[in-house]
């Protein structure tokens, strides 16, 4: 089983979790509910989203639905957000696409916004923190973890496809 310190804040907190191991390389949120048998929409993707000051946002959304600016400029209290491009959004939090996650963050001090359809679940699988390694944790430890709103930040996808 692969360790991290996101794994080992969850153990420290008493946080039940369960570690699947993936491909180590970006797998989008399709591939990952594909290889796990899992729903993708209880595959929750971390979307970096950028304002015009301050820290990032992390949106935190179910793999079949993308990301809606405009709501979650609104829960974030912003005019605007902006989706930054894969490197930009790697230099941002220093982790690789495929690989970000709000509990790789906890203590940088990103605002968390998840999508309140998350609370259908009791679990939902997220990155946990590096490429390769996904979580299934329960959704109130997460929420409770990275001090998370919930919000309608998602949409229907353009296309089916991610």
């Amino acid at each position: 089983m692969k360790s991290n310190n996101v794994t080992r804040l969850l153990d420290y907190r008493k946080i039940p979790y369960q570690v699947f191991d993936l491909p180590a390389e970006k797998l989008g949120a399709l591939e990952t509910a594909h290889l796990l048998q899992v729903p993708l929409n209880q595959v929750f993707k971390t979307i970096v989203l950028t304002r015009a000051r301050g820290k990032p946002i992390l949106a935190v959304i179910p793999g079949n639905r993308e990301v809606d600016l405009k709501s979650t400029a609104i829960a974030a209290e912003e005019k605007k957000v902006y989706i930054p491009t894969q490197r930009e959004a790697e230099i941002l939090t220093g982790l690789k696409a495929g690989g970000i996650s709000p509990l790789a963050l906890i203590s940088k001090g990103y605002q968390v916004l998840i999508d309140e359809s998350a609370m259908q679940f009791t679990k939902i699988h997220i990155s946990g923190g590096q490429l390769g390694l996904n979580l299934c944790l329960p959704v109130s430890a997460l929420i409770e973890l990275t001090h998370a709103r919930l919000a309608n930040i998602s949409k229907a996808t353009a296309s089916a496809q991610e």
